[in-house]
């Protein structure tokens, strides 16, 4: 006989465990993505099982998985991933239809040819400035940004004057614990980096010289949108060429792109 109870029709109990079995699942997808993006040689399955904590079997499979859908790459014998390239569809898919980018796009080009240095812009993510679009110098000099590229915020102009226009509260929550040195120049007292914030708060803009590439100086200002600010716009300079007219002339030019991507995005509602 069926059964006229309206309780008949909810999940039997297993189907809560599987639920959960796959979210757990997609946790630990992108936690592999996530770690072959971001590690400079390719890894083993032992060491994505070191590092992930994840039993070999389960790993495997979703390696297996992702291999085939192109998301991660191995060699020929298997012994090796990396991420694959499917991986960066989503990527320009992102960059593609970012309104601030679009907007960036021609006023990146025009301040590099103006300054003839190299420009970036980046966003705020977490602890982490993610680059998001850069112009060469012409003088051919290569720093260590490029696009998709992750520096903690503290070691950047570009994410000293974003925790700038942040209050101290909101900063701690943001920072790690323990701020990581990329350079022997690099800022890792925590009041040593609330001097700087206050110096860039006073300023309007931020500059540091040498934290995350030695020889090289770096202006940033935030680029009003969002409240609090999450873009910034840089100038990198090698130092050898930087004196105080060319300072002048870099935060001036700065300030003056920063303003009008701000208003370009508000026109979209960004």
């Amino acid at each position: 006989m069926t059964s006229t109870d309206p309780r008949s029709a909810e999940p039997a109990g297993p189907a809560a465990p599987q639920a959960m079995t796959s979210v757990k699942s997609a946790d630990r997808t992108v936690d592999i993505l996530e770690l072959l993006a971001g590690s400079p040689q390719r890894l083993t399955l032992s060491e994505l099982q070191r590092a992930l904590g994840v039993p070999k079997s389960s790993l495997h499979g979703l390696l297996q998985t992702l291999v085939a859908r192109g998301w991660v790459e191995t060699d020929e014998r298997n012994l090796t991933y990396a991420v694959g390239l499917r991986a960066l569809r989503i990527g320009a898919a992102y960059l593609e239809r970012d309104p601030v980018i679009e907007a960036a796009g021609p006023l990146l080009t025009q301040l590099r040819n103006e300054l003839n240095e190299t420009v970036h812009l980046a966003r705020l993510d977490g602890s982490d400035m993610v680059y998001l679009a850069s112009r060469e110098s012409a003088h051919h000099l290569r720093s260590s940004s490029r696009i998709g590229r992750r520096l903690p915020a503290h070691a950047t102009a570009l994410g000293k004057v974003l925790l700038a226009v942040r209050s101290e509260e909101e900063v701690e929550a943001l920072l790690p614990d323990r701020l990581e040195a990329l350079t022997p120049d690099t800022v890792t007292d925590r009041s040593k980096l609330k001097a700087e914030l206050a110096e860039a708060r006073a300023a309007g803009f931020s500059y540091e010289q040498g934290q995350n590439t030695p020889g090289l100086g770096c202006f940033a200002v935030a680029v009003a949108g969002r409240q609090p600010a999450v873009d910034s716009l840089s100038c990198s300079v090698p130092l050898i060429r930087l004196d105080e007219e060319h300072r002048r002339q870099i935060v001036a030019a700065l300030v003056q792109a920063a303003d009008e991507i701000g208003h370009l995005t508000r026109r979209t509602g960004w």
